[in-house]
């Protein structure tokens, strides 16, 4: 087989498991885990070369920009002390432990140990927003768990960037101290200067197929250029995210549904794609070790794993009983329960960016094979140990029972409604009394028979568009507009569950 026709049929077999996971209510990075160790062992599966320059800005670049994009500031203000302890606490606790057990056990230089830290001590939000998605938790603990995914991952590439510096640099130096001193400050400032010079530009492009290229070229641009610059790109990406995000973005609903679709889809090709080159590089790693290196290299993988898990429980508990005990760690925030520390601590599952900060580590780096195979091991473990009992534990901790998610949608529709029959006062005709019966019927009964005849009308106009378009009584730019239309108005119709495309 070629890579081409290799590569199809991995993409395949991953939509496959996907279902599966899907079927089994299992998360899918979990499936995607036990995907990419399949294909370490698939006779004939093709070896892709990867140039550690270009991952860290292929994968995490496209992906950061994304989670930093729909990140809620507010959340971050309300929810500055959990997040500071999970974003920074845990990630400078977990890499501590794991650099300790590297000099130790390993032999690493302190530096080569802490990039080994931070490589496995972000945990990963996919796995965890997969599970979140299929059960209701308290708002609090969700937003939490999103803010953690978004400010881990950068306290975590600060460290690999820095601990990758010194160790290319033999030391740390006046250079390295210098270079290290500006690039958190300066990746911030080049972000937002960045974000109000793509938002210029996207006034150029908006509502067309160029602004959602001009938005990949912005995220993949703004870390090339911060890496040039010797700036932080994790900083730089996110500064640009959270700019174009509080200044509005593209205001057009279009653009917003469209760019939202393909968004989604390439994020989670690249995690597809990152699982993928996980088990042909674990391939190749172990045909080349000899089998005592092998069951050396395991045993310092099983240890690190244990390290990572022990370590992220032990913080969050302890934090959650000092911040129940004193009101100064916690705030105006209610005291954390239990059950939520519980589950916080279980939900480290590794992913996406601890391949690929594995996956950039320089040919030179000390004993190579041996922390790459830790990384894997790491993200396997943690993915199919806490992911798939994570559903589970969130039953058995009786936490998705808190919120209830169609209630909250419900109130939020009506609420809604009233404002917008509210604006029609002073207003009439028989326009006005069609829009204000519309909203009339938001949130109640009536509303799923509105929708069941709205729905029978737009399969009658899909069925006219296509006579006409066979009766070649329409060219293709007026048929391609009309059926956005009718798409349109059949979104606005359907039921919540049917309007989102789903991860699996």
């Amino acid at each position: 087989m070629t890579f081409f026709e290799s590569l199809l049929a991995l993409l395949f077999a991953a939509i496959v498991s996907l279902q599966a996971s899907r079927r089994l209510g299992l998360p899918y990075p979990a499936m995607l885990a036990m995907g990419g160790v399949i294909v370490a062992f698939v006779p004939g599966a093709p070896t892709i070369a990867i140039d550690p320059n270009t991952v860290l800005a292929l994968f995490i670049a496209p992906v950061l920009l994304d989670a930093a994009f729909d990140f809620p500031l507010h959340a971050a203000r309300r929810l500055w002390r959990p997040l500071s302890i999970l974003a920074v606490g845990a990630i400078l606790v977990t890499t501590g432990v794991v650099a300790w057990i590297g000099v130790a056990f390993v032999g690493l230089p302190l530096a080569a140990a802490v990039a080994l830290g931070a490589i496995v001590a972000p945990p990963d939000a996919a796995a965890a927003t997969a599970v979140l998605g299929t059960v209701s938790l308290p708002k609090r603990t969700i937003a939490v768990l999103k803010g953690e995914s978004l400010f881990n991952d950068a306290t975590a590439l600060l460290l690999f960037g820095a601990a990758l510096a010194v160790q290319a640099n033999g030391g740390f130096g006046t250079k390295v101290a210098l270079e290290l001193a500006f690039a958190a400050p300066g990746g911030i400032v080049l972000g937002i200067a960045s974000a109000f010079a793509f938002q210029w530009l996207g006034k150029f492009v908006a509502g067309t197929l160029g602004g959602n290229i001009l938005q990949f070229i912005n995220a993949f641009a703004v870390w090339i250029v911060a890496e040039h610059l010797h700036l932080s790109p994790v900083l730089a990406v996110v500064g640009c995210a959270m700019t174009i995000a509080r200044n509005g973005g593209d205001g057009s609903p279009r653009m917003r549904v469209h760019s939202f679709a393909v968004w989604a889809t390439v994020v989670f090709l690249f995690n597809v794609l990152a699982f993928l080159l996980m088990g042909m590089q674990a391939r190749l790693i172990v045909g080349r070790m000899t089998r005592v290196h092998l069951w050396d290299s395991l045993a310092v993988a099983g240890v690190v794993v244990l390290a990572v898990i022990v370590a992220r429980i032990v913080l969050v508990m302890g934090w959650n009983l000092l911040a129940k005990r004193f009101v100064a760690l916690r705030g105006d925030l209610p005291p954390p329960s239990l059950a939520q520390g519980v589950f916080v601590s279980w939900c480290g599952m590794r992913g996406l960016i601890t391949l690929a900060t594995a996956f950039a580590l320089p040919s030179t780096f000390p004993q190579r094979d041996t922390v790459v195979l830790t990384a894997f091991a790491v993200v396997l473990v943690t993915l199919i140990v806490q992911g798939m009992t994570l559903a589970p534990l969130i039953h058995w901790l009786g936490l998705d029972a808190v919120d209830d998610p169609d209630q909250e949608l419900a109130e939020a529709r009506r609420d809604l409604a009233h404002a917008g029959a509210a604006a029609l006062d002073g207003s009439d005709g028989r326009e006005t009394e069609h829009f204000r019966y519309a909203y009339a019927l938001l949130g109640t009964a009536g509303e799923k028979r509105y929708r069941k005849i709205g729905l029978k009308g737009i399969a009658a106009e899909r069925e006219r568009l296509e006579a006409l378009r066979a009766e070649d009584a329409l060219g293709d730019d007026s048929y391609y507009r009309l059926q956005e239309e009718v798409d349109w108005r059949e979104l606005s119709l359907l039921p919540e569950g049917e309007r989102r495309i789903e991860e699996s």
